[in-house]
């Protein structure tokens, strides 16, 4: 059975609870800047449009810091990571400053339709469910998810993961996708445990309490560098592409954020970004 192709047709039915809020805090208006107020060098996006942030001057970013290289806390206990750098040259595009808001994975996903941030950027893919509360910029990474064991354990694949325990950041695709009925290519609800975070998912694989564990390959490279009594499968379990999220509706903003992201798509800023973190194998 080939589960990965399986999976990618998954119908994602799993409700991500989100409260849209009729009216968000105090906004600030911001209109897209001409290029003498540019924070930066930064060349911003010509645009007549006018968008709103959620605190005027600022784009504020939900997102869940503990997801390298896309997303970590430093040392000094800020932030850095791909999406970090691509959101800060988005911000100074636009001529505003980034705020990275560090919450639990849903909670940083459902922060964009509850007013609490602009825009979600987390490692985030695009499902249906999350398209009924959000709307998604243009791709800008892809991810692929991956399947991280002991040294010493038995599953060589996708399918091996059949009455096995999995361990899963809640909130995720791969969360998504293990949980599904096992009609659908999943393996179940009894045999998949959702963590806050990545780290606490490999945790409970260092200590027996799943057998396996489903995330993201970059993400999944880092621990298994800080494990070496684990490591990743070759087999891949799914390839998805990464985008922005913003509240649905909010077409000003993801224009904006789009234009942006674009350009910086096609002068190599974002490969660049990637390179910066993601070594060629």
């Amino acid at each position: 059975m080939n589960r990965i192709k399986k999976a990618a047709c998954l119908a994602l039915g799993t409700v991500l609870s989100v409260s849209l809020l009729a009216a968000c805090g105090s906004s600030g208006s911001a209109s897209t800047p001409t290029p003498s107020a540019s924070p930066s060098a930064s060349e911003p996006v010509e645009s007549s449009a006018t968008f709103t942030t959620v605190e005027s001057g600022k784009l504020h970013m939900s997102t869940n810091a503990a997801f390298p290289p896309y997303e970590m806390v430093k040392d000094d206990g800020t932030f850095e990571g791909i999406d970090v750098d691509i959101a800060t040259k988005i911000a100074e595009k636009l001529g505003l400053s980034l705020v990275v808001d560090d919450m639990d994975f849903t909670a940083a996903v459902n922060a964009p339709a509850q007013g609490k941030s602009d825009m979600c950027m987390a490692g985030l893919t695009i499902t249906e469910d999350r398209k009924k509360n959000l709307d998604f910029s243009d791709s800008y990474a892809t991810g692929v998810q991956v399947i991280i064991v002991s040294q010493d354990s038995d599953i060589q694949g996708p399918d091996d993961l059949k009455d096995k325990m999995i361990g899963t950041q809640e909130g995720t695709t791969g969360y998504i996708y293990c949980s599904d009925d096992p009609a659908n290519g999943g393996y179940g609800e009894d045999h998949v445990i959702a963590y806050t975070n990545g780290s606490t998912a490999v945790q409970a694989l260092l200590a027996g309490k799943v057998d396996a564990v489903v995330i993201d390959k970059q993400p999944a490279q880092e621990f298994v560098k800080a494990n070496p009594s684990l490591k990743v499968l070759s087999t891949e379990y799914i390839t998805e592409d990464y985008a922005i999220a913003v509240k649905k509706g909010n077409t000003e903003l993801l224009d904006a954020i789009n234009g942006a992201l674009n350009e910086l798509i096609d002068d190599g800023t974002v490969q660049s970004i990637v390179n910066s973190y993601i070594k060629a194998d």
